[in-house]
């Protein structure tokens, strides 16, 4: 079962790498805004599976915190680039 999650923490790394390339190289600010958003994806389903890892469920609550500020984030520069703030 451990192997397993080391693969997931692999994937999920590769995952963030690829994202912050598309993060430091997106020609325009709505990549930019996807790469953030998938970065901060991941590093929700990291602290989940490392509560997991750990038997400390208290990653799952910060979790849903950072994947709560992430969503409003997202959608208040998805505004902002839209005009509308």
């Amino acid at each position: 079962m451990t192997y397993i999650i080391y693969y997931a923490f692999v994937f999920m790394a590769l995952g963030m790498i690829f994202s912050a390339i598309r993060f430091v190289k997106g020609p325009t600010a709505a990549d930019r805004t996807v790469a953030m958003d998938t970065l901060t994806t991941i590093g929700v389903a990291g602290l989940v599976l490392l509560g997991y890892m750990f038997q400390r469920f208290i990653y799952v609550d910060v979790a849903l915190v950072y994947a709560v500020l992430g969503f409003i984030g997202v959608i208040v520069i998805a505004r902002y680039l839209e005009g509308a703030l």
